[in-house]
């Protein structure tokens, strides 16, 4: 936990998706202390025709290296967040040659109550995390 989602465009190497995948969790430990075996992380690949990201009006250009990246998490603070939206654009310009225009975050929150990790069990509310 924090759960990433990345959405692409399709076309990417394996070798590309593995690295993108590392510097985000890098990203994500560094930002907010989570451990580094705390890794989950779903890439979705799609054709152009599939995938609509403009600028909300910001002049923010886009290319074929877009990446959405969907974080689901128990509730981090602002600065956090801040902080992790500027290191993982830093991370992905500097390993992935992805410019920070081709880089959109957003945080999805929920509780404790809201996570299992498996055996039927909310290890946040046991006391087991």
């Amino acid at each position: 936990m924090p759960l990433m989602k990345f959405h692409v465009y399709e076309g990417r190497s394996d070798a590309e998706i593995s690295l993108l995948l590392d510097t985000a969790h890098d990203s994500m430990v560094r930002s907010f202390g989570v451990p580094e075996r705390d890794r989950y992380q779903i890439l979705s690949e799609h054709r152009a025709s599939h995938l609509r990201a403009l600028d909300t009006g910001l002049q923010i250009g886009r290319t074929h290296k877009f990446v959405l990246v969907e974080v689901v998490s128990r509730p981090r603070d602002q600065a956090q967040k801040i902080a992790f939206y500027d290191i993982l654009c830093k991370d992905l310009r500097s390993k992935c040659g992805i410019d920070a225009s081709d880089v959109m975050i957003s945080f999805v929150e929920n509780s404790d109550a809201d996570w299992s990790f498996g055996h039927g069990k909310a290890q946040f509310l046991t006391g087991d995390l």
